[in-house]
């Protein structure tokens, strides 16, 4: 029972490749507009260089009223394959705003069930603790 059922073919490629996924302290607040998408303090800060990190929100803070699932997907070495919605109060601008790796790697478990947002298609606000 050791082995991973779903292991990362990126990590196994290059196992000293470090993806660290770890709580932030404070409130992340997503905005279309006026429009609250998303807001919790139970959020996860994920750092890969050389990207900016990520903030991670819980699929329960996320309003998934305000989005539209998209047919549009990604694959990465070290995640998974990413799914995508639209954030509809932000119109074409908001086309694939956040995307959530809905099985992600074994590696990467952390994220499941938590989504992310592109800062160019709606407000991200990080307010510290």
């Amino acid at each position: 029972m050791d082995q991973i059922a779903n292991p990362s073919p990126g990590f196994q490629r290059n196992p000293g490749k470090i993806i660290p996924v770890e709580p932030y302290r404070g409130t992340v607040t997503v905005r279309a507009g006026d429009v609250v998408i998303a807001s919790s303090r139970m959020v996860k800060v994920l750092t890969e260089s050389p990207y900016p990190p990520v903030f991670y929100i819980p699929f329960d803070d996320i309003d998934f009223n305000q989005l539209g699932k998209t047919e549009h997907s990604t694959h990465c070495p070290y995640k998974g394959d990413a799914s995508y919605w639209s954030v509809l109060p932000a119109g074409d601008a908001g086309k694939d705003a956040m995307w959530a790796y809905e099985q992600p790697y074994d590696e990467m478990a952390d994220i499941r069930d938590h989504g992310a947002f592109y800062p160019s298609k709606v407000t991200i606000e990080a307010t510290p603790d």
